[in-house]
């Protein structure tokens, strides 16, 4: 034991350049376009448990469990169920993508609104979800980063530069098949290392899972509101989110409906899982919420534990986000479908999504903010079926981001915050944001059915 506390960071390397080595070494080499953007293989495609365990890890990643933890910290059970609420993202985008698919023969997100509204509403999308790629890097390699050391040190940018560069080796290989295989490695390794922290903090803290349990309210001082913005927000942040809409297209209707519901349950109640551990931190003398800081608190074997999860999770997203990045510009953006340039924008975007790191930006905004900025998709999504003029489109879409800025930057004005306790901004940000973006979609659809009506 005493010669690990003394070489813990040298076991950390190891974690970092094993996991990567595996993968690297384990993840199938695409041969064609369709298996690199796909992941179909002699005309299979992903069954009913790849998909839902890719789905499953590819949103409990490094910056959610962080997230989590730090909600469980704060206020308890209630911060838990704050985080999980977003993953009620997959049961509403399971059901809109499986109907538009069964009802409207709808081949991915980019082609139906292309056809619907037009070449420039396509462009607007396509720069709000590569915003969202960006931030999947740079938020899940700092998470890692702050391991190895503090912000801005040597050791912090050269284990995210190591990381990033062994994860970005086997998403060359295969794209969306290295990413999905290798999701599945990385979801059984999440699962016991997850049973395992739960079980350790159980068994050697006085403070057990019943008294965890009791800690949290359900009110606005509570956590309470960010419950109602996640679950708000999960009714348009899945639709800006490629690495959840891509893989709602690759295997068949019913099959994937099934994974996304599985996911959205499973995926929920794992994350809140791990929310728990924030709880225990708390009870038993954690100086911060910081789940490295749990482990010194802890020892080197929980230390290493949470360690590995991160490495786990950090690298089923960014392996994912550099897929969907491929996709985007090569198939989406009609660049050309090869594989030579969905690698090339594999590498484009694993060097942009690593130059935020150098401001210092806020991890848990990288969710919040960006939720309030997509809410404008509500109504495009959910009335997908609805006769729509362009205008509706760009007014909801365009008044949803000048909500998420004027909240980034925080230049809310008090008279328009209307309710009490933490994240009263965001609600009630989130909530003036969802009248306004229906209001700005359905007038011109109304305006729309009068002019039709006269002629």
């Amino acid at each position: 034991m005493g010669e690990l506390v003394e070489n813990i960071t040298f076991w950390q390397w190891v974690l970092v350049i094993g996991t990567s080595a595996l993968l690297i070494f384990l993840s199938p080499i695409a041969k064609t376009a369709t298996q690199f953007f796909t992941a179909k293989s002699k005309g299979k495609s992903p069954n009913f448990w790849m998909l839902s365990g890719s789905l499953i890890i590819s949103w409990v990643f490094a910056k959610s469990i962080a997230n989590a933890s730090d909600l469980g910290f704060k206020y308890g059970v209630t911060g838990g169920l704050a985080y999980a609420s977003y993953y009620a993202s997959f049961l509403v985008a399971g059901v809109v993508i499986y109907r538009m698919r069964v009802v409207g023969g709808i081949e991915s997100i980019h082609s139906f609104l292309g056809a619907k509204f037009g070449k420039v509403a396509l462009q607007l999308f396509s720069v709000v979800i590569a915003i969202r790629l960006f931030n999947e890097v740079w938020s899940n390699t700092m998470v890692i980063g702050l391991y190895f050391g503090d912000f801005g040190t040597s050791s912090f940018y050269a284990s995210i530069i190591v990381f990033t560069l062994l994860t970005l080796i086997y998403s060359l290989k295969g794209g969306l098949s290295s990413s999905i295989f290798s999701d599945i490695i990385q979801m059984v390794l999440f699962g016991v290392l997850l049973i395992a922290i739960l079980w350790l903090f159980n068994d050697q803290q006085d403070q057990k899972i019943e008294a965890v349990m009791q800690q949290g309210s359900f009110s606005f001082d509570s956590g309470l509101n960010l419950i109602i913005v996640g679950l708000i927000h999960s009714f348009s942040y899945p639709f800006h989110d490629p690495v959840m809409t891509d893989r709602g297209f690759i295997s068949a209707p019913k099959t994937t409906l099934q994974s996304f519901i599985v996911a959205g349950i499973v995926g929920g109640g794992v994350i809140f899982l791990f929310s728990l551990v924030g709880v225990f931190g708390k009870l038993n003398g954690a100086p911060s919420s910081e789940l490295s800081k749990f482990g010194e608190l802890f020892g080197p074997i929980m230390l290493l534990l949470i360690n590995f999860i991160m490495i786990v999770s950090a690298a089923s997203t960014l392996d994912s986000s550099f897929s969907s990045a491929s996709k985007l510009i090569a198939v989406d953006l009609k660049r050309g479908a090869t594989l030579k340039v969905g690698r090339v924008s594999m590498l484009v975007f694993a060097i942009a999504g690593t130059i935020p790191l150098f401001f210092n930006p806020a991890i848990l905004s990288a969710t919040t903010i960006s939720g309030v900025m997509v809410i404008g998709l509500t109504p495009v999504f959910i009335f997908w079926r609805m006769n729509a003029p362009k205008l509706s489109y760009f007014l909801s879409v365009l008044i949803g981001i000048g909500c998420g800025l004027i909240l980034a930057l925080e230049a809310v004005p008090n008279d328009f915050i209307f309710i009490n306790g933490p994240y009263k901004e965001l609600l009630s940000v989130t909530l003036i944001a969802l009248v306004l973006v229906f209001l700005a979609y359905f007038i011109p659809v109304g305006v729309q059915k009068l002019q039709h009506e006269k002629h």
